[in-house]
């Protein structure tokens, strides 16, 4: 199997479930910038040496595919979407607001505007947050009323912020000990 079809020369693209449109139509739009945050988290684990946050990315990294396979569905054939694996479901925003609350309790967070880059990893994850909001944007005009995508990309973005605040300093944990 080659890993080119041709069919896209035309500037047009196959969707989930059938259906083809233009690569400048807002379904592609959408899915595009979340696989770009998609790849900026795997950027990020790129440089990562802690196994509990490594797991973590990868599944963010797998929610992003469930993400990215939504938004490339047109409405018409949305009902064939499976829950958590090809459609984001309120379970996977209540993961990730799990996942900002106990990395909350690991750091004091900032009072003040925060500069990017006092890390390698804090800047990784901060480029990985502003991918996730415009992922977000790109993709409010293609969401449906009972999508959980949008709920699921803006909450990833907190995470993203929360990691890199974590990231860029020494944890509550360690200064207790």
């Amino acid at each position: 199997m080659k890993i080119y079809t041709k069919t896209g020369d035309d500037g047009t693209t196959s969707l989930f479930y059938g259906g083809r449109v233009s690569k400048a139509s807002a379904l592609p739009m959408a899915y595009g910038a979340v696989d770009e945050a998609q790849a900026a988290i795997g950027l990020a684990r790129a440089t990562n040496e802690d196994p509990e946050l490594d797991q973590l990315l990868t599944l963010l990294c797998r929610d992003l595919y469930v993400a990215m396979a939504e938004l490339a569905t047109l409405p018409e054939n949305r009902d064939k979407l499976d829950p958590g694996t090809t459609l984001v479901t309120k379970d996977m925003v209540s993961a990730i607001e799990k996942a900002i609350d106990a990395t909350s309790e690991l750091f004091e967070a900032p009072t003040e505007f925060t500069i990017p880059g006092q890390t390698e990893m804090s800047a990784r994850l901060d480029w990985a947050r502003v991918m996730a909001r415009r992922a977000e944007r790109e993709s409010l005009n293609v969401c449906g009323e009972d999508s959980e995508v949008l709920p699921y990309l803006n909450r990833l973005s907190d995470l993203l912020w929360t990691l890199a605040r974590w990231q860029e300093g020494e944890s509550l944990l360690s200064r207790d000990s």
